[in-house]
């Protein structure tokens, strides 16, 4: 490889001017946007576009990435932590006030779990629980709504 670099400061890959389009070069720069744009939830499409590739050459050469995609965001989030940890451990405040909001924010989820989601029902199940249930709005939904009182 050359040791020439073109404007944005990439390494000109050998072959560069002659027949044929230039092989994708794979830096250490594109492997961390391409974890970074992951984490954000990024589709290969919109990953490609900010590569300036195509869908294919993505999926070539950054496969072993994309197959990771599910765990980039707790990735990046522990490589932040790490970060973050080790201004702690060099005295900065502010890295400590962050890392306790962080700590405080992680609690407080943890102790409101989520309520369950509620069943989800096809559209016959529906249809019919609608008809078992009348709509006091309208004059014969109060009739239906009074004679079931009634019958029950």
């Amino acid at each position: 490889m050359s040791e020439d670099f073109d404007l944005f400061g990439l390494p000109v890959p050998e072959g560069r001017g002659k027949r044929g389009r230039p092989a994708h070069l794979v830096t250490k720069e594109n492997i961390s946007k391409v974890n970074m744009l992951l984490a954000f939830g990024r589709t290969n499409e919109e990953i490609a576009l900010a590569l300036g590739i195509s869908e294919p050459t993505l999926r070539k050469n950054y496969f072993h990435l994309l197959s990771r995609r599910l765990g980039a965001r707790l990735q990046a989030e522990a490589w932040l932590l790490g970060k973050l940890a080790s201004e702690v451990d060099a005295g900065n405040v502010a890295a400590m006030k962050e890392v306790g909001r962080r700590l405080e924010k992680h609690d407080l989820a943890a102790s409101h779990p989520r309520a369950p989601k509620a069943e989800k029902l096809g559209k016959k199940e529906q249809a019919l629980r609608d008809a078992h249930t009348p709509d006091a709005d309208t004059p014969l939904g109060r009739l239906m709504a009074r004679r079931q009182g009634s019958i029950n």
